[in-house]
This record gives structure tokens, C-alpha cells and sequence, in this order.
């Protein structure tokens, strides 16, 4: 459970404690980072004059972020207001991508300012960035960590819905709703479950300005979200290592409403590359791709930014054909290139029977098993040949658009 924030020393405002206090702090935070925290805090009266609770604070936050912000975890001088700041924030990638949808000479508000990620990586590119956040907490921390890099952000401690009217000038709302508990698990992901109500909001943001942002949550359905917010000019699902991260929607007050927004599948694997497709609903709807009767040389599987959009049938425009209508698997015979997900080669093509089941492991005693429309799960295929998890090697369990069941072993051509 989160400690409660306490006052924290900040680079530039004067306050009781000292520069070398704040060394002292920060030593603290960095020597005991890999500490068990429970621990930590029941020997915490053995550290006279250090908050072990706000330092415990500290620590469990770094460990949210060593990853998904490796330039915050390397500098020691930021501060948290909670853990879930921290583990809700958004990744320096995401966060970076984000500047590509503002203009230098924007001025950006944004509404849920949180740990202040998004806001930096804005005000980097933005002429002028307005912070807005209800907690006190963390528009300290962020007062802190804003002068600790020297970037220059107006905040504005308060509700969004209370403010918008003393904001002026604004040419972009970003705004990143939080979402709210609620009984029903179904709608955990509606946009109407979350705070600050963004549906509530717009015809008041778009009295005060042209064009808004909204980063929603990658469990989110992405058409009802565009049914509740007609003027989506783009919608970007961000993901990183293959897991969706974020859905993002930029509107603009003249959009045109009868166009269909872009859709942008973006991937950022694990060796950097960042995969990209874009199309839209109606060329989806369009589509119609070619089917193929068996497997080519190379088996490819789309990723998640891709299977989230549901481009299932536009994905198969450029020479490749789907294995089965259902499957959203692809096949070529020719080395694919820039595709949005996977690639392997195919080894064999394998027929399913009970025989096969009995026998596959004595030559393939480990693999990574996938199923694509198949009758039985990856956890019931796995029992039955008693195949180990892991290897070099890969199984698709699918069915053709001949109805055939098989098992397609590959090896990876592509990280």
C-alpha cells in the first residue's frame, strides 16, 4: 500500500532542510535501493534524522520506473509522490511518441498532469505547457522535478473541470482520465467510468480550444470509444515488446466527421525498432485479401498494436495471403519486409491426429506453442504431445481455409 506523500526538499525552493540533508536523502534512497522495504521500515528507527517512510516511498517507486524510464532512474535528484505515480505513469517512449502529435508552436494544457512524464516530453517540443493537478502532493513534486530539469511548465493546483475556464489560449487539451472503482468488471475500461469524465467535458474543451488529446486505456474498445467521440482525427495504439500500452486519440473541432480516422499501429520491439502500419476502418471494411490453401515458406504473426486495430484484412494487401479467414495468420513465399509483427519460417506443416500427439516430442521435445482457431487451447495441446515449453522452436496449432487442422513448426527469421 502507498505511504502517504510527505514535504519534499526541492531544488530550487528554500526550505529547512539542507543541500547536504538532501545529499544525505538521496545516498539513502541509492544504498538501500535493492533492500527488502518491509523490512526497511520496521528498522527505520535505526536511521535517526532520515524519513524512512518517505525513502521507502522512493525506492518502491524507482523500481516502477527502472525500466519504462530509465532517464528518471538515472538521475537520483527526482522525487515521487507515490509508488502508483510511478507505476501509472507513462513510458519514456510513449511519452516521447507523443510530441509527434503537437506542433512547436502549440501551447498545450495538460489536465491530469500525475507525475509529470507526458507534460515534460511535451513542454519539450510545445512553445508553452500548462500542468494541471488536483493533489498537492504531487504539484510539489512536480514544482521539484520540473526546476531539477530545468524545463519550464505552468501549474495549476486543481480539478480540470474547475479550471479550464482560467486557462486561456490554449490550442491542445491533453488529458489522461483516470479510472474509477467500479463493481461492474465489464465496463472497468469505458470511457464513461472515468475521471475526469472526458464525454462530460468536451463541449466546454472545445470552447477553448481547437484540437484535444486523450490517452485512454489499451483495454479499451476502440469502437465504442470512436462512437462516443466523433471527432477523432487519428487514433494511436502504442505498444512496447509487443504489450499494448496505450490507445490515443487526437480530435480536432473540424474534423470531419463522415472521414474515418487514421489508425496507427505502433510497436517498439525489444532491439528498438519500431514497427509501423497505418490504414482505417473503411479500407478494412474494403478489403478483400487473398486466402491461401497452404502454408509459404514464411509464416507471419501481426502485432499487438495491429490484432488490437483489427486490421485483419488490410494487412494482407501487400502480397501476403491469410491462412484462414479466421486465423490472422499470413503466409508468403517471399521474404516480407516492414511487417508489423513476427516472422517465421516454416519447417514443415504437420496434419493434426492423436498419432501425431504421441510422437511429435520425440522430435520436437521443446517448442513455444501458439494457437490460431483451433479447437483445443495451447495448455490442452501441450498436454497432449507432452511437448516442454521453450527452445528455439515454434508451433502454430491453426486451421487452414481448407478446414485441415495442423501444426506448423517454424524458427524465427526476425526478433
Amino acid at each position: 500500500m502507498a505511504i502517504p506523500c510527505r514535504k519534499q526538499p526541492s531544488c530550487s525552493e528554500s526550505t529547512s532542510t539542507s543541500d547536504s540533508a538532501i545529499t544525505s536523502f538521496q545516498a539513502f534512497v541509492q544504498e538501500h535501493a535493492d533492500d527488502d522495504t518491509a523490512k526497511l521500515l520496521l528498522a527505520a528507527g535505526r536511521f535517526q534524522g532520515t524519513d524512512v517512510p518517505l525513502a521507502v516511498e522512493q525506492i518502491i517507486a524507482r523500481r516502477h520506473i527502472r525500466e519504462k524510464l530509465p532517464s528518471w532512474y538515472a538521475d537520483i535528484r527526482l522525487l515521487f509522490p507515490s509508488a502508483m505515480a510511478a507505476e501509472q505513469a507513462s513510458s519514456e517512449f510513449t511519452a516521447a511518441y507523443k510530441q509527434k502529435l503537437i506542433l512547436p508552436t502549440d501551447s498545450v494544457c495538460d489536465l491530469t498532469g500525475g507525475l509529470g512524464v507526458d507534460s515534460i516530453a511535451l513542454a519539450r517540443k510545445a512553445r508553452r505547457l500548462v500542468y494541471v493537478e488536483q493533489r498537492p502532493d504531487y504539484c510539489r513534486a512536480a514544482r521539484h522535478n520540473f526546476n531539477c530539469l530545468n524545463i519550464a511548465i505552468d501549474i495549476i493546483e486543481g480539478k480540470a473541470e474547475d479550471v479550464i475556464n482560467l486557462i486561456h489560449g490554449t490550442d491542445i487539451f491533453y488529458i489522461d482520465p483516470a479510472r474509477r472503482k467500479t463493481n461492474d468488471a465489464r465496463r472497468l475500461f469505458a470511457i464513461t467510468d472515468c475521471e475526469p469524465n472526458l464525454i462530460q467535458l468536451l463541449p466546454l474543451l472545445w470552447e477553448r480550444a481547437p484540437k484535444i488529446i486523450a490517452k485512454l486505456s489499451p483495454m479499451a474498445d476502440i469502437s465504442r470509444t470512436l462512437a462516443l467521440l466523433p471527432n477523432t482525427r487519428e487514433v494511436h495504439i502504442l505498444s512496447v515488446r509487443n504489450e499494448c500500452k496505450e490507445l490515443i486519440f487526437v480530435m480536432e473541432r473540424q474534423q470531419n466527421e463522415s472521414l474515418p480516422p487514421d489508425i496507427h499501429c505502433i510497436n517498439r520491439t525489444s532491439n528498438g525498432h519500431i514497427e509501423s502500419f497505418i490504414f482505417n476502418r473503411q479500407e478494412e471494411a474494403d478489403a478483400q485479401p487473398a486466402i491461401a490453401t497452404m502454408p509459404g515458406k514464411y509464416i507471419c504473426e501481426p502485432n499487438s498494436s495491429v490484432l488490437k486495430a483489427g486490421a485483419f484484412k488490410t494487412l494482407a494487401r501487400h502480397g501476403m495471403e491469410k491462412l484462414h479467414v479466421n486465423s490472422h495468420l499470413y503466409t508468403t513465399n517471399v521474404a516480407p519486409g516492414n511487417f508489423p509483427g513476427r516472422i517465421f519460417i516454416a519447417d514443415d506443416v504437420l496434419p493434426f491426429n492423436n498419432m501425431l500427439c504421441k510422437t511429435l516430442r520425440h522430435r520436437i521435445p521443446k517448442a513455444n506453442i501458439a494457437v490460431r482457431n483451433f479447437p483445443i487451447d495451447a495448455t490442452e495441446l501441450r498436454r497432449r504431445t507432452r511437448i516442454s515449453d521453450g527452445g528455439e522452436t515454434y508451433i502454430f496449432a491453426t486451421t487452414l481455409s481448407t478446414g485441415n487442422k495442423v501444426l506448423i513448426p517454424c524458427r524465427k527469421a526476425t526478433d
